[in-house]
């Protein structure tokens, strides 16, 4: 305290009490947030007990990460502490999210030793925005799905969540899927191949087509080709005709063969896994082999 007998304290006074260096107090006096309750007669700033406790609660607020424009703004009563909270800690999720996404970018080129190009190219699309991210996505189904009706609306709902965005804490496998998944979708000769696929379930599909019925073409597939390699039967056998005719009935073997060939295009196999990634999922099964044989059979029956 002074020796005036008043109670005031000058500014090195609070520093000692309070443990805050002189230059702090006084740039924070400067700036508005602690303005000195008096001065002396030669000018220099006194602060009473008021003075300290305001201290305090401007030190707390400052270590939480706050400006000192929402601290004034706080100890004006312009706003609320809860409200001023609040705003903060989105500020810090989204600096968390993008820590995170950083840290995975750096885990992935360290694991893969990328090149200074695809480090660049990995990190701007992994720090591409949320609004960004999504849009790629859209653009993609809105060129895959112009002009055609799937028939089977499963197909949209599926290929959307295929085309996966990044979770809020990404490990760096799903960053560097994500990366690929997103180049995947912006190679436009990757969108020609989706969008035939989508064309071939299209086709031929009257109104009384059930939905999901590709869902269960797929799933009768898998199992008699399954039984089929198990057993054994090869692919230009009478055997292998009698199951490829109790699969498709009577549709053209050629159009149905087209048909599984686009289905089983590399690249399509590497966007499903690379979703399974980026969602969380487990890897999908790898039924190619199974397709494969399926196609093989149709051809034996053609060339037949």
């Amino acid at each position: 305290m002074t020796d005036d007998g008043t109670g005031f304290m000058t500014i090195g006074e609070l520093a000692r009490s309070t443990g805050l260096p002189v230059r702090t107090i006084r740039y924070w006096s400067d700036e508005g947030a602690l303005p000195p309750h008096t001065r002396s007669a030669g000018g220099y700033r006194l602060y009473d007990a008021a003075s300290a406790a305001r201290l305090e609660l401007i030190r707390t607020l400052r270590e939480l990460g706050l400006g000192l424009d929402a601290v004034r703004r706080v100890l004006a009563g312009e706003t609320t502490v809860a409200q001023v909270a609040a705003v903060h800690v989105s500020a810090l999720d989204a600096q968390i999210g993008a820590l995170r996404v950083t840290r995975a970018v750096l885990s992935t080129v360290a694991r893969r030793g990328s090149t200074a190009e695809e480090m660049t190219l990995m990190n701007k699309l992994a720090r591409l925005s949320t609004t960004e991210r999504r849009r790629i996505i859209e653009d993609f189904m809105a060129e895959v799905f112009a002009g055609v009706d799937p028939g089977d609306p499963d197909i949209r709902t599926r290929l959307r969540f295929a085309a996966a965005d990044l979770p809020d804490d990404p490990t760096s496998e799903q960053v560097d899927a994500w990366v690929e998944l997103a180049e995947l979708m912006q190679d436009p000769e990757f969108r020609v191949t989706m969008r035939r696929m989508i064309e071939f379930n299209a086709a031929d599909r009257g109104a009384d087509v059930p939905t999901s019925s590709s869902l269960r073409f797929v799933s009768r597939l898998v199992q008699l080709a399954g039984d089929a390699l198990r057993e054994g039967v090869e692919p230009d056998s009478p055997r292998a005709g009698d199951i490829v005719r109790g699969l498709i009935g009577d549709a053209d073997p050629d159009v149905v063969r087209e048909r599984l060939t686009a289905v089983t295009d590399v690249r399509l196999a590497r966007y499903r896994e690379l979703s399974a990634i980026v969602n969380g999922l487990e890897p999908p099964a790898d039924h190619q082999e199974r397709f494969r044989w399926v196609v093989a059979a149709l051809g034996a029956r053609t060339a037949g």
